[in-house]
């Protein structure tokens, strides 16, 4: 079975429930569990990516402690394949949970296939 498409560097390998890189094919750990465990992870000050815009007499910029900026790279490609705002001492997020029972019962009965670019479609 192809391996479904879910995000623009992240795949779902159904047949070994598996998160994977879309770019280099790397393991990031069990499609049941966050795939941000699987990834490199880098904290950045907000200010090293959004310079000061001045306005008038203001400047706004961003504050590093209302802020963090996490980024998320594959360990095989060093592909970035996610990032968060965050406040400071918040938990990274889970963005992506899929039913893996729901997606496998429907391909199994054949409401759906995943096409050749690892999209669902439906059938019927």
């Amino acid at each position: 079975m192809p391996r479904l498409h879910v995000g623009e560097y992240l795949d779902a390998d159904l047949d070994t429930e598996r998160w994977h890189c879309h770019e280099c094919g790397h393991d990031f750990g069990p499609l049941r569990s966050d795939y941000k465990r699987g990834l490199l992870v880098a904290e950045r000050d907000p200010r090293e990516v959004h310079p000061p815009v001045l306005e008038g007499a203001y400047t706004f910029a961003p504050n590093g402690d209302w802020i963090r900026i996490v980024e998320f790279y594959c360990p095989g490609c060093g592909r970035q394949v996610e990032t968060e705002y965050l406040p400071p001492g918040h938990p990274l997020t889970q963005d992506t949970a899929l039913d893996v029972d729901a997606i496998m019962a429907r391909l199994a009965s054949g409401a759906v296939r995943i096409d050749e670019h690892g999209k669902l479609e439906a059938t019927r």
